[in-house]
């Protein structure tokens, strides 16, 4: 598959964003002046009251005298926690993301009727359309699995006999066939990425319709087949983490956005998993691996307390790492004092952890997250609560399931569909108008002039130049 070379020079391209930049800062003190909630957020960092919903409660703090005071953070599903879900899952020992996932769009826990009639429509619908695959897939490899799962997803529109339309039993079926799909397609596209960008072979397994989500994952990514009871029941775990984080999260948000404009289901997904996409978002992850990966080229003992915090120091100040200035998988938006998910994820990897190679990696995790609100605070100045969020041990429990980093955040688009085409059926019943915040224009009136006139600040010196197509290889 070539390579597109675009025919617009970079002289040229570098010479027109400075023309971007002018046209389009804006200055905090326009901001300020207006106050306008940047990122939809209130000073004090907590969010703007956008709607309401009944699928679930994030709860990181309370408001008292017009104050925010910090509390341990709770995840609620339909009005369980949690933690109760994660605790008889694992008292029964048994799966519990299809439970979920049930739980999150009608509302209720099902009965073990519900939950097996359920769990049997999903496998029914994992199969993906005749020649979807080799047309949709194979064909146009991706460099990335999130691209190609949104446009996968946008490209089962053209398979589907009714796509435009929204009634309540057409959305719902369509959101059950993509909570079943999903993990398909990611399959497919992360073979085909081997093949195409690895030069590694391509394994391709039939699904086991007695499996559940978790199995039929591991079951397509592992060229064996092989896995353990324990291996399956961990990332289900994972998934039931995080299958839903509420209507602000911004992939829910843009979920729910594009249903209250009337679109299709395949279009609000799709802008879903590309908002899950983005590094400060579901992307967050990797970015977390990554951080460690640095650490350790440049800390001869990521244990020892005081060359963690000596690293720590330079990732504030931008002078290690990727230079960003930030310390990925601490502090959350809501979570204060504690990040639920995180807590369970850190028990979970400090057992399966112990007495493996991945020993020295959690403890150096657990450093990180201990030692970071202190430095944080005395090098910014900043006495705000700040906890470790859910992406601080998801990683490493990916990497000791043997999964590729390729798919780690395609991970949480799967575990995060359900909540989705929750708050998808919730707009669509409940909703009843478009979301259509305001924007103040801070543009100064400006007189038109004819193009024969215009000179200087009202003119372009630059033009573009293209690249003629023999010349583009």
């Amino acid at each position: 598959m070539a390579n597109y070379i675009s025919p617009i020079s970079n002289d040229a391209l570098t010479t027109l964003c400075e023309e971007l930049k002018l046209a389009n800062t804006i200055s905090q003190e326009d901001f300020e002046r207006y106050d306008v909630k940047r990122g939809l957020r209130n000073r004090d960092g907590s969010g703007v009251m956008a709607g309401l919903t009944r699928v679930c409660s994030v709860e990181g703090y309370y408001i008292d005298d017009g104050e925010r005071v910090p509390k341990e953070g709770r995840l609620i599903y339909r009005g369980v926690d949690m933690r109760e879900i994660v605790n008889g899952c694992n008292e029964e020992n048994r799966f519990g993301y299809e439970e979920v996932a049930r739980l999150l769009m009608f509302g209720k826990l099902p009965t073990q009727g519900q939950l097996d009639s359920f769990s049997r429509i999903l496998s029914e619908c994992r199969e993906l359309p005749e020649d979807f695959i080799e047309d949709m897939i194979m064909k146009a490899p991706s460099p990335d699995i999130m691209n190609k799962m949104a446009r996968s997803v946008m490209a089962l529109y053209s398979y589907d006999m009714t796509p435009d339309d929204i009634s309540q039993e057409n959305v719902l079926r369509q959101c059950i066939q993509l909570i079943a799909q999903l993990p398909t397609i990611m399959a497919y596209a992360y073979q085909v990425k081997r093949r195409h960008y690895y030069r590694k072979s391509m394994y391709i397994h039939p699904i086991k319709p007695e499996h559940c989500t978790a199995q039929v994952i591991l079951n397509s990514i592992r060229s064996d087949r092989q896995f353990t009871d324990e291996e399956a029941k961990l990332l289900d775990l994972c998934l039931m983490l995080h299958a839903e984080h509420g209507g602000g999260n911004n992939s829910t948000f843009s979920t729910r956005v594009l249903t209250s404009s009337g679109t299709d289901t395949y279009s609000a997904i799709a802008a879903g998993i590309g908002s899950l996409k983005g590094p400060r978002h579901g992307g967050a992850n990797i970015k977390v691996s990554e951080m460690i990966r640095l650490m350790s080229e440049s800390v001869d003992d990521i244990t020892d307390e005081g060359k963690v915090a000596d690293y720590l120091i330079k990732l504030i100040n931008k002078e290690a790492g990727d230079r960003s200035g930030l310390i990925y998988g601490m502090g959350h938006a809501v979570y204060t004092l504690s990040d639920p998910r995180q807590k369970i994820l850190k028990q979970a990897a400090e057992k399966y952890a112990a007495k493996t190679e991945f020993a020295e990696e959690f403890e150096a995790l657990c450093l990180i997250e201990r030692l970071t609100p202190e430095i944080f605070a005395k090098q910014k100045g900043n006495k705000k609560k700040m906890c470790a969020n859910v992406d601080m041990y998801s990683g490493i429990i990916y990497k000791m399931l043997r999964i590729p980093e390729d798919l780690y955040t395609p991970l949480f688009a799967i575990a995060r569909m359900p909540g989705w085409a929750a708050h998808r059926m919730e707009e669509l019943t409940t909703g009843a108008r478009v979301i259509r915040p305001a924007y103040k224009s801070v543009s100064l009136p400006v007189k038109y002039i004819p193009i024969s006139q215009r000179e200087g600040e009202y003119g372009s010196s630059t033009d573009i130049t293209y690249i003629p197509v023999d010349e583009r290889m």
